[in-house]
């Protein structure tokens, strides 16, 4: 064994510098792929984002992305109740006429969609404006899914600033439509901060997706007619 070990280290004291070169090489690598993902996912989104619902366009219907109604511990998540108000805020204006909230539903005791349609509703939003799509497991399969099974051409995606433009990027690769409406960022700053920090490494993942992989959603249908007769009669 300790033979073994001997010549392990002698063949690393050997090759010590290509190893750290290799190193180096790939967080180079690395580093360079994260930041050209978030360029072209920049580039993407470029003047399709808005913040004010007097400037942003009237859209038939608005994908509310995903997120969980607590976190971990319990507490309420402050990711989900921005969004809700934020989409009940804009069908009171008229921005939108139906909501599709789009969630990870892979429980039976762990239902997103549901509980953002409870939310809203609470928030006044009829029922009947609400549409449900419980196989929104990523950001991909809720862009994907609006426009393969829900049948929509363009719409209004409602999530967080960090999150319109990756968001975005899908929809434009995916021939859907899509503005977004950036939902007022969450105040605790160390949220903020853990949330754009995943966002980045997410761009990166997203560009193998969309170019190298060519991922589709985990469930491509079938198609649901109740939101076709809803919003394209």
């Amino acid at each position: 064994m300790k033979k073994k070990f001997d010549k392990s280290s002698g063949w690393f004291k050997r090759h010590r510098t290509g190893c750290l070169m290799a190193i180096i090489l790939c967080i180079g690598f690395m580093a360079a792929a994260v930041i050209s993902a978030d360029r072209v996912c920049q580039r993407a989104a470029a003047g399709r984002i808005f913040r004010s619902a007097a400037t942003v366009p009237e859209r038939e219907v608005g994908l509310v992305l995903g997120a969980s109604r607590t976190t971990r511990r319990g507490a309420p998540n402050l990711h989900f109740t921005s969004r809700i108000e934020t989409a009940a805020a804009l069908y009171k204006a008229g921005k939108v006429h139906h909501l599709l909230v789009s969630g990870d539903n892979h429980t039976a005791t762990y239902d997103e969609p549901t509980d953002m349609m409870n939310a809203l509703m609470a928030k006044g939003v009829p029922a009947a404006a609400i549409t449900r799509d419980y196989a929104g497991f990523r950001t991909l399969d809720s862009v994907v899914r609006a426009k393969t099974v829900f049948g929509l051409k363009r719409c209004l995606i409602i999530t967080e600033a960090y999150h319109c433009p990756r968001a975005l990027w899908i929809a434009q690769n995916h021939g859907l439509e899509a503005v977004a409406f950036a939902a007022p960022d969450v105040a605790v700053k160390s949220w903020s901060l853990r949330a754009e920090a995943r966002e980045e490494l997410a761009r990166t993942w997203c560009a193998l997706d969309l170019y190298v992989l060519h991922r589709q959603p985990k469930f491509a249908g079938p198609k649901e007619p109740a939101i076709l007769s809803v919003v394209l009669p």
